[in-house]
């Protein structure tokens, strides 16, 4: 399966982009806003991209074509306003399913935030950023899309364990980011996340273990 990522410079992209790179079943095209940026994976033997976000839908439909899967995992980050978030997170999210419709790209995971679902969880400092994370999913639930959901919990920059717990309702938890990577890529050919969405955390099952008990 050939995967593009949305949001390679961001570190959960990163670590995916790696992880990919080094898998027999897949391979990865990194999307990728600047030309620096593309220089930078191009030294590592990685396909790149340019495109962004904040662009047309058919510029980011035409970034994906030949690819089987997309895998969204961008945001606006912590240091930008929320006028940002609307434009990445939602926003750019939208047109992203938009782009893998007109494409003809089935499979599409979507990285989001623990809870988003459920609004009576939502970090009151941060509403507006899981405004945007609840409606993108939605929009994707609503799409024709072969989706897969995973919401990670507070993301750490901690070396990953490979050890986790995923399931549609957990309230609070914390995972790093490498070990969100690795279920992303468990869940691209795992049947029991298609059409699913759920929380994951750090907990005790082995990543290929949680995602077939969800």
């Amino acid at each position: 399966m050939k995967v593009l990522v949305v949001g390679s410079n961001g570190q959960i992209g990163q670590h995916l982009i790696h992880f990919l790179k080094e898998n027999k079943e897949h391979t990865v095209r990194a999307m990728v806003r600047k030309q620096e940026q593309a220089d930078a994976y191009q030294k590592q033997g990685v396909e790149t991209v340019l495109a962004d976000l904040e662009g047309t839908v058919d510029s980011i439909a035409e970034a994906a074509k030949g690819c089987n899967a997309i895998v969204f995992t961008a945001g606006s980050g912590g240091k930008t306003g929320y006028e940002k978030t609307l434009l990445i997170d939602l926003d750019g999210a939208g047109k992203t399913i938009e782009a893998a419709e007109k494409a003809g790209i089935d499979r599409f995971i979507m990285i989001s935030a623990i809870q988003a679902n459920n609004r009576k969880n939502w970090h009151d400092n941060i509403i507006p950023y899981y405004a945007a994370k609840h409606y993108a999913d939605r929009m994707l639930e609503s799409s024709r899309l072969n989706y897969t959901i995973i919401r990670p919990g507070i993301l750490l920059n901690e070396t990953g364990t490979g050890k986790v717990a995923a399931a549609e309702n957990i309230t609070y938890g914390s995972i790093p980011r490498e070990d969100v990577a690795r279920a992303i890529v468990a869940a691209l050919d795992e049947k029991n996340t298609y059409k699913r969405a759920f929380d994951l955390i750090t907990g005790d099952d082995s990543v290929v273990d949680a995602l077939q008990k969800i």
